[in-house]
């Protein structure tokens, strides 16, 4: 029968081999409350339940992942990310459930694993290589180019105890993806170095993407998992909460955090004053195609602002503010900039910006409100007031958003 060309198809199944799967994981720790060893002789037997306590860093986690993704595994400190990582690396065992793997893995789990301090450099990579499953003869063929990516110089024949920790990582780093490892795991060790390094990082961990390796990386870099990662796993107190596309669980895990940030800043005010001056409340809404506080692209953004003054206001201004997750200012404007002036007022007074045909790029987006005097001295302010979202856009990456066109120009520079 041939179908309909209004028929719609279902995505092609992914037949690439499951490289890991981890089934119904749990890991327990026991946290002990005695802090001495004469305590820990006085609470012996039936007492020393009552001085230790059981945390459950994850909890029936289940994934599978597939050969050549990028995965990111990402949540808030203390979700399990590392937990998890290590028990795919066979550093722990888990306390309930099973994991499989197939293939060579390099791990990169924390600073310095498997370097003994009192070795010089040149020895340590030696050590950490057989570590990580080569012969001594494979790893002399590679030792120059191992060297050479550190870029420690003179220092690979020196203790690594005298190395700083960018030192550490780097070496690390290199001795890691120099093995040929079908699984290379990465836990937030690309935060060390410097910015040059970081981008040689990023650079080999793009190539091993290109030779079809598969890579589980753990970093509070949102916009790096964004741009390197094919999916991502979500971890909120050792549970997955989300398992999907990687820009999806960036969103929801933002949103997170953006809850726990209200939560708290609303205990911090409880026992607030009420009789000063103040942003009472502020909500964005865009209008055109997004609905609520999801912005798509030419929508119009609508900021609207309650201020409260217990007493007459002075001449005064709003401004307001947008920055990005990472806190960089993306847009700012007040009603000064645009030559309104504003009465006077006392008690509440609602202010109102429209921001229209919005161009920013895919991210989580953060409104800060301030009324301000005359000399430009801040009244009153409040700081994310407010949070919206920009929908994914597949087309391109970054913080502003162009429509982009392309045109394919021939040997003599003419277009066809």
């Amino acid at each position: 029968m041939i179908e309909s060309p209004m028929t719609p198809l279902s995505p092609p199944a992914d037949t690439r081999p499951d490289v890991i799967v981890i089934n119904d994981v749990s890991k327990r720790f026991v946290i002990r409350k005695d802090n001495s060893l004469k305590e820990r002789l006085v609470t012996l037997g039936r007492l020393g339940r009552r001085h230790r306590e059981d945390f459950w860093a994850l909890r029936n986690v289940t994934a599978t992942i597939k050969a050549g993704t990028t995965i990111g595994l990402i949540g808030h400190n203390g979700s399990g990310k590392s937990t998890l990582l290590k028990v795919i690396g066979g550093i722990i065992d888990p306390t309930s459930g099973s994991v499989s793997r197939r293939g060579r893995i390099a791990a990169l789990l924390e600073l310095g694993a498997g370097f003994h301090p009192d070795l010089t450099g040149r020895e340590n990579v030696f050590l950490n290589a057989a570590i990580l499953g080569l012969s001594r003869k494979e790893t002399e063929a590679r030792f120059d180019d191992i060297a050479s990516f550190s870029g420690i110089g003179d220092f690979i024949d020196t203790q690594v105890k005298f190395y700083s920790s960018g030192m550490y990582v780097r070496l690390a780093f290199a001795v890691a993806v120099h093995t040929d490892p079908d699984i290379l795991l990465v836990d937030e060790v690309l935060a060390v170095g410097d910015e040059a390094f970081q981008r040689k990082c990023l650079d080999k961990i793009r190539s091993f993407q290109a030779e079809g390796r598969t890579i589980i990386l753990v970093t509070h870099s949102l916009g790096q998992v964004a741009e390197l990662c094919d999916r991502a796993i979500l971890l909120n107190r050792g549970n997955v909460v989300f398992e999907g596309p990687a820009h999806e669980a960036v969103a929801q895990f933002r949103d997170i955090l953006e809850e726990r940030r209200i939560g708290d800043l609303s205990e911090e005010n409880a026992g607030a004053p009420v009789e000063v001056p103040r942003v009472v409340a502020t909500t964005v809404h865009a209008r055109g195609k997004g609905v609520g506080e999801r912005v798509e692209h030419g929508d119009d953004l609508i900021v609207t602002t309650t201020f409260h003054h217990p007493g007459l206001s002075p001449e005064w201004f709003g401004a307001v503010q947008i920055d990005n997750s990472a806190g960089q200012v993306v847009y700012g404007t007040s009603s000064r900039l645009l030559g309104m002036n504003l009465s006077r007022f006392t008690g509440e007074w609602t202010l109102q910006f429209t921001l229209k045909d919005v161009r920013l790029g895919t991210g989580k987006y953060f409104v800060n409100i301030s009324m301000m005097d005359e000399s430009g001295r801040h009244v009153a302010d409040a700081p994310q007031a407010a949070a919206f979202d920009v929908l994914y856009y597949p087309r391109a990456v970054g913080t502003s958003y162009l429509e982009p066109e392309i045109v394919e120009l021939g040997a003599a520079g003419a277009s066809r």
